[in-house]
């Protein structure tokens, strides 16, 4: 079996599996209660939060644990039009978010905010000349994704913190999510960043996890109230395993980081440099240092992305339409459709996603698979 859809999600490490179940078994109280086992949940809530802080070189203060990436996306952007509004109800994010992003957006407008999403060109990245001529005196908010999670392109998100350290007001997001681990650490913990989301399904830790970076001083309305966890911004009994977890599948991630994301970047670059003089084959994803390493997106004009999912799927080998989110509804690459591609293209379109555990010989045998799905789909068409 191989597995290229860690986009999607990853399979849970080992490690991380025994550190989950270890926790379940031996810590099982709650943080919040005062006694021996209270005490010693809330230590380790502590430890859990000080390594991930360790890690990516902030402060354990402004570690906030989370359910995921959907969370993290909602709360930054429902709390800050919330502890914000008196002073503008003015968003700036992108045509090619995530849907926890744009839905959120939407939602917002609903209740009165105005959303400016920022288009994009062939590449799916965004001009820094159109975010300068967004910004307005009521703009609070200004949301980036790190890295698209369709076809891999990697925003200028350093670039906008230089444009943004003139409007120290204005909240600045990422949506880390696809872009922890692929070796743009320096990118995404940037200064001038107030808040990032993560969520750790994405990196072999389990699901219904995640945590954002808030930067310390930043104010933010919480979205789940109830008994004031996490220093009354994320009320909720904290899941202790899965954050214990997650801890150790940070480390584990960024532990040889740059090794790792080379390793990917060399079993993509076996899969373009195969499939891209192909006469059908579009690819989207380009091989180049703009692009994350693990993701490449293409297309064969002619054949449905969910056909060609299939098609491997018989072969053993599992990749994806373009969002895991929204695969099963049959729409359109939602990036792809910002780009401006033809709707053959859009609707033909799938993703390859990979991660350390992959490897050179994996992509070979996709490539052998490849060509004989090439050849049928020819013949069909």
């Amino acid at each position: 079996m191989i597995y290229f859809d860690n986009s999607a999600t990853t399979k849970v490490d080992p490690a991380v599996l025994d550190t989950y179940n270890q926790v379940s078994e031996r810590i099982w109280g709650n943080p919040s209660s005062l006694h021996r086992f209270g005490e010693e949940a809330f230590n380790l809530l502590n430890q859990s939060r000080k390594q991930i802080a360790d890690l990516l070189g902030v402060q354990p203060n402004e570690i906030f644990f989370t359910s995921g990436g959907t969370e993290g996306d909602n709360w930054v952007l429902k709390g800050t039009a919330i502890e914000k509004r008196k002073f503008g109800k003015h968003i700036i994010t992108t045509a090619v978010e995530h849907p926890a992003i744009h839905e959120t957006c939407e939602q917002l407008k609903k209740l009165g905010y105005d959303v400016t999403y920022l288009p994009v060109d062939k590449e799916g990245r965004i001009s820094i000349e159109d975010l300068k001529n967004a910004i307005r005196k009521d703009t609070i908010l200004v949301s980036i994704m790190a890295v698209n999670n369709e076809i891999g392109t990697i925003q200028p998100i350093k670039e906008a913190a230089e444009v943004l350290k003139d409007y120290p007001n204005v909240h600045y997001h990422i949506d880390a999510v696809q872009g922890i681990g692929k070796g743009i650490g320096e990118l995404i913990m940037n200064d001038r960043v107030d808040f990032i989301t993560f969520s750790g399904h994405k990196f072999h830790a389990p699901r219904g996890i995640g945590f954002i970076y808030k930067r310390a001083g930043k104010k933010i309305a919480p979205l789940m109230t109830g008994g004031g966890q996490e220093h009354n911004l994320r009320s909720g009994t904290e899941n202790l395993p899965a954050i214990a977890a997650m801890a150790k599948a940070v480390r584990i991630l960024l532990t040889n980081e740059q090794a790792k994301a080379q390793k990917q970047a060399d079993i993509k670059s076996t899969i373009y440099n195969h499939i891209k003089d192909f006469d059908k084959v579009t690819i989207f994803s380009k091989n180049q240092a703009n692009f994350a390493p693990h993701i490449l997106c293409f297309s064969i004009l002619g054949v449905r992305g969910e056909t060609i999912v299939h098609a491997f799927e018989d072969h053993d080998i599992y990749i994806s339409t373009t969002s895991a989110c929204s695969s099963k509804d049959h729409v359109p690459s939602a990036t792809l459709t910002a780009m401006q591609e033809p709707t053959e293209l859009c609707t033909s379109a799938v993703r390859v996603s990979l991660d350390a555990n992959n490897t050179i010989e994996e992509a070979e045998e996709f490539n052998r698979v490849f060509d004989q799905l090439y050849q049928k789909f020819s013949k069909l068409s």
